[in-house]
């Protein structure tokens, strides 16, 4: 089975938290669902550094990573993803989308409105548990 690693960022500015939807997959488990952006890591690459550079690759924006927050490891049907989440800042909520149809900026507690991916489940439940107070 194909093992992914990748790295996300959780992008928070003024207490907004960026949630994207990935487009139509080929892989109806995953297709139109939300997610928290980012890709893979590259060879020699630190996971930190990937998301920073994938931000800017996919939405044109710039952030600072901030710390640590969760590593997740999920097994969808067809492939195992190890998925390292950062939690991240951004002076501006400006973006533009080039692989995503969709994203919203939520608070903390708007979280589960969105039909998530599933590897993004456990840093949505960790994001509820430690922000929403």
């Amino acid at each position: 089975m194909k093992q992914l690693k990748v790295a996300a960022a959780i992008i928070i500015n003024n207490g907004k938290i960026l949630c994207v939807q990935r487009g139509l997959n080929k892989f109806d488990y995953i297709s139109e669902k939300f997610e928290f952006p980012g890709g893979k890591i590259e060879a020699g690459e630190l996971p930190s550094d990937t998301v920073v550079r994938e931000i800017h690759e996919e939405l044109e924006m710039n952030i600072a990573v901030e710390q640590d927050f969760l590593t997740v490891n999920h097994e969808y049907p067809d492939f195992k993803i190890q998925m390292h989440s950062f939690i991240c800042s951004t002076p501006t909520r400006e973006l533009e989308l080039s692989e995503h149809i969709s994203f919203k900026w939520l608070d903390v507690s708007e979280l589960w409105d969105l039909d998530w991916a599933a590897a993004d489940v456990p840093i949505v439940d960790k994001l509820i548990k430690e922000l929403d107070q």
